[in-house]
């Protein structure tokens, strides 16, 4: 029997991509190449080259066909890796940038906007193909335009890695001072996480885990705009009447990519991977994290209440969403990035918001530090420290965090720099004055704490 056609769920969700920027911010393909390892290298890129092609050479056509078929706007197409630092590590190779490259000319190749997986799992310890990509990385970033990078620093279960820590803040500094010609961007394709998922459509953070499937579609939802107008219609209504609006709009939120991601998988012929249930913001004006904060009844995002209700607003966006998927996965709950979202800057611009709070606001939100740009001249140090402080809230709270973080080389506190597209723009926000120098050039590891003892 063919169910029946709801006119007004038709009218609904047209209303809501046309008025309330619904989209799918995201098809992001997971490639493993493990098979691509070879002891010479210049084998094992065109082995990775020739993968990549091969199995991701529709998939823009396929998401394009998907958009106008069914009228659903799709923002971003990406592919994401086994971390580089597995594969390249087969090699004598003494650097990894013609690694970096490679995926950057072939992901031009296929027409993706990103290609993440210039990565390395050092939460526990580092070998030799990890120094060597962690080595690589500002050279990597600063000459390539579409390739990502992410860092695993520590885990609840193995504890905080200082050493790559401190190492970090060092890298990050590397990376603006070698894009400083274009406001440091190349820091904004650097994620530093701390329990790091392998199912991550979203970038800079996206990879493609050593326990995912040969080739998979992960998705990415979309949609602060419609959550916002949703929340607007319970105005003074109590919390349960507000959760609960949250999770029906969710719902039908989430129902959009699981139409997405099974049909990019079928015409793909590739595994249906997962459905990120994350509310991902962009630059434009009602298509903002903070402004439903606001609409919850602050007045603005960052004043005493906003943790609680971004811990509201993500639980209820996973609810909703979890009842829609069969496979729900990635981060899933909303983004906090502070140039990416335009009631977030605005925020940061009247003095509402801080690093402090925003660090706060981690301990609910689906990821991290997300996007937050500071004055070129802050030290390493205390880059790092704001780094082992983020994944220590991951840590203790069994949780994903991370940090993208851009140093702005040249810029201070009152500046502000534009990334262009979805990247934004950002005030350029202070930090605390006061040096963590001792304490990060301790050396070893933050144990696990004792609940993560769990067998």
């Amino acid at each position: 029997m063919t169910p029946m056609i709801n006119k007004d769920n038709i009218l609904e969700t047209i209303r809501m991509i046309q008025e309330e920027n619904l989209d799918i911010r995201t098809i992001t393909m997971g490639i493993s190449l493990f098979d691509c390892a070879d002891s010479d290298g210049a084998k094992a890129r065109e082995k990775i080259r020739s993968k990549i092609n091969r199995l991701a050479g529709n998939l823009v056509q396929v998401g394009q066909d998907i958009e106008t078929e069914y009228g659903i706007p799709i923002v971003n197409k990406r592919i994401a890796v086994t971390p580089i630092s597995l594969i390249a590590s087969a090699t004598s190779e003494e650097s990894y940038v013609e690694f970096a490259r490679l995926l950057d000319k072939t992901a031009k190749e296929v027409g993706v906007d990103f290609i993440g997986g210039f990565s390395a799992l050092v939460h526990k310890g580092c070998t030799r193909g990890d120094r060597i990509l962690l080595q690589s990385i500002p050279e990597a970033l600063a000459t390539t335009d579409v390739v990502c990078s992410s860092i695993n620093v520590g885990t609840t279960r193995a504890g905080l890695n200082m050493d790559i820590i401190r190492e970090m803040g060092k890298v990050i500094k590397d990376i603006a001072r070698l894009s400083a010609d274009r406001n440091s961007i190349g820091c904004a394709k650097l994620t530093v996480f701390c329990n790091a998922v392998e199912d991550n459509p979203f970038m800079a953070g996206a990879f493609t885990g050593i326990g995912e499937p040969e080739c998979a579609i992960n998705v990415g939802i979309s949609g602060p705009g419609v959550i916002r107008s949703a929340v607007e219609k319970v105005k003074g209504q109590s919390f349960d009447a507000l959760a609960d609006t949250i999770k029906r709009m969710a719902f039908k939120i989430t129902r959009a990519g699981q139409l997405v991601a099974s049909e990019a998988s079928k015409r793909l012929n590739v595994e249906f991977g997962i459905v990120d249930l994350s509310l991902a913001p962009t630059p434009r004006v009602g298509d903002s994290i903070a402004n439903i904060l606001e609409e919850m009844g602050l007045e603005s995002c960052g004043a005493h209440g906003s943790t609680a209700a971004l811990a509201l607003l993500t639980d209820s966006i996973k609810k909703g969403g979890l009842m829609a998927c069969a496979h729900a996965g990635g981060l899933s709950g909303a983004f906090i990035p502070v140039s990416e979202d335009a009631g977030m800057i605005q925020a940061v611009k009247k003095g509402a918001i801080s690093i402090d709070k925003l660090e706060a606001m981690t301990c609910v939100c689906s990821v991290g530090l997300d996007m937050i740009a500071i004055p070129g001249d802050t030290p390493a140090e205390t880059i790092s420290a704001i780094i082992a402080d983020e994944a220590a809230v991951g840590m203790m709270n069994h949780k994903t965090t991370s940090v993208r973080i851009i140093p702005v080389f040249g810029k201070k506190v009152g500046d502000e720099v534009s990334f262009g597209g979805l990247l934004g723009q950002a005030p350029i926000m202070p930090v605390n004055p006061f040096s963590s120098k001792e304490f990060i050039q301790r050396s070893g590891k933050i144990p696990a704490p004792v609940h993560s003892f769990r067998n």
